[in-house]
């Protein structure tokens, strides 16, 4: 067997197959579409909108017109409003609820259908009152 020397290989063969790989992650990139992350900032100004606020949940506590201290955002339990296992519904689907009401809807031995049925009056009549105050459009049913 012949050895031959030490030669530097051709450097034009591994520019072709350089230019050719970065085409390639180029085009792969512009396949794949840039999911939109929700900011901190968009979803605190639909918590924010609670602060202030009656309790509109009325599960434990009597209807009252005038905000409760303990006045939180809820958020809801409900898979349809894009609660999973880890995840919150998103702020979109939040009301103002006391501190009682908030124990009953998260942690109470209550029954599913009556949780679910209690958040969803409560979403309806304070989504007029949030874009109200928030200065939003409301979707309409379609």
């Amino acid at each position: 067997m012949k050895r031959t020397g030490f030669r530097r290989p051709d450097p034009g063969v591994f520019k072709k197959q350089l230019d050719r790989n970065t085409q390639t992650l180029v085009r792969m990139r512009a396949i794949k579409p840039k999911r939109k992350r929700v900011t901190i900032a968009e979803g605190s100004k639909y918590l924010a909108a609670c602060r202030g606020e009656p309790c509109y949940l009325n599960v434990t506590c009597p209807w009252t017109d005038w905000a409760d201290p303990t006045v939180v955002d809820c958020h809801s339990n409900q898979s349809k409003h894009g609660k999973a296992a880890g995840l919150k519904a998103k702020h979109w689907f939040t009301v103002p609820g006391c501190a009682k009401c908030h124990e009953w809807l998260d942690r109470s031995d209550g029954l599913w259908e009556e949780k679910c049925a209690a958040f969803d009056d409560a979403l309806a009549r304070w989504e007029p009152q949030r874009a109200r105050k928030m200065g939003l459009k409301l979707l309409e049913a379609e």
